[in-house]
């Protein structure tokens, strides 16, 4: 079977949120021998960047979002096993946590199960993490890669309240930091003096195997 029309089915279920019908266009493609790195990429990842740019663009809702990532992680349960035999193997260490005051972990969740597919061993502090949590966490785990998350304008400060903790605690230069989230833009990954920024998840892997060359 041809895998465009499929794939491109998973990313619309996906941005519609319909869980049910997103496991069962996966299971189809898996028996009719779809790669299931290109189910990830390009359907499951496609259907959240795309709904991720409405977000940004004020046409739809958080709620919507949330939907989507439900039914993004449902999916990716389904092939987990199978993109842990195909992906590309990564060595390195990663912190990810959402910033303090925002309670919402789409985006990082979802980064965290791919990146883990990749071989990243990764150390998850949760949600609403305050900066000295997160100074204290880089101390002890000495992670290659800092990834800090903000769904939320009104949170998306202390990304850069994060980085200057850092700095203040002698750690900053020890480690790369990576920020993401659906109102971050490069101009203010610059402007906190972040190592890079993704504006989507499947960038992300790209992203974080650069950092870890030039570590």
């Amino acid at each position: 079977m041809s895998s465009g029309p499929l794939l491109e089915q998973i990313s619309l279920k996906v941005q519609s949120g319909y869980v049910k019908e997103v496991v069962e266009l996966i299971r189809l493609g898996l028996d009719h021998g779809v790669d299931p790195q290109n189910i990830l990429d390009d359907g499951l990842l496609r259907g959240l960047d795309e709904l991720s740019v409405r977000f940004r663009n004020s046409e739809i809702f958080i709620a919507e979002l949330l939907q989507a990532s439900k039914a993004l992680k449902v999916g990716l349960d389904v092939i987990r096993d199978r993109l842990s035999a195909n992906s590309v193997s990564l060595h390195g260490k990663m912190i990810i946590t959402t910033v303090e005051g925002d309670l919402h972990d789409i985006g990082k969740t979802l980064i965290k199960l791919t990146l883990e597919c990749s071989g990243i061993e990764i150390k998850d502090l949760g949600v609403d993490t305050t900066p000295a949590k997160i100074v204290e966490s880089v101390r002890i785990y000495n992670p290659d890669i800092l990834a800090l998350s903000a769904l939320l304008t009104t949170t998306m400060e202390n990304q850069r309240k994060t980085i200057e903790a850092l700095k203040a605690a002698g750690l900053r230069d020890g480690v790369k930091v990576i920020v993401g989230g659906a109102p971050i833009t490069e101009r203010f990954c610059r402007e906190i003096g972040a190592d890079g920024y993704a504006t989507c998840a499947s960038d992300v892997v790209d992203l974080v195997k650069t950092l870890l060359t030039e570590k």
